[in-house]
């Protein structure tokens, strides 16, 4: 299942040379998974309020092409890998067909203390 969402690049995304900054690539893949997790019925604030959160153990990323101001990329995230405790997902941001930025994200789910639990019965449904 593939899941794709879109982001308008804006003045504030770029640099002085009008290209995206290379750590937004990052906010604008966060906010795809982010989307993703939601529209799998994954209701984060409740997450939080019982003490269990997401975050991101792993990230490699490849920076393929340049976004500029204005450009209108796509975000399409897909599950690569599920274990009981880790999500793996594979994204790609492209512009029309060209591959702008391509990354694949480890997440795992941590209790208040920090330590990895088991990851919600929705994601690992996935599997």
């Amino acid at each position: 299942m593939k899941h794709v969402f879109p982001i308008r690049v804006y003045y504030e995304d770029t640099d002085m040379g009008g290209v995206v900054y290379h750590a937004n690539y990052l906010r604008y893949i966060e906010r795809a998974r982010s989307d993703w997790v939601r529209n799998l019925g994954n209701d984060q604030n409740a997450m939080r309020d019982a003490g269990i959160v997401w975050v991101v153990r792993r990230v490699v990323a490849d920076y393929l092409a340049s976004a500029k101001f204005d450009d209108q990329l796509i975000v399409e995230t897909e599950v690569a890998e599920i274990s009981g405790v880790r999500l793996t997902m594979a994204q790609l941001i492209r512009r029309g067909e060209t591959e702008v930025f391509r990354a694949i994200v480890t997440a795992v789910c941590v209790n208040r203390e920090g330590r990895p639990i088991r990851l919600p019965a929705e994601i690992r449904a996935l599997a």
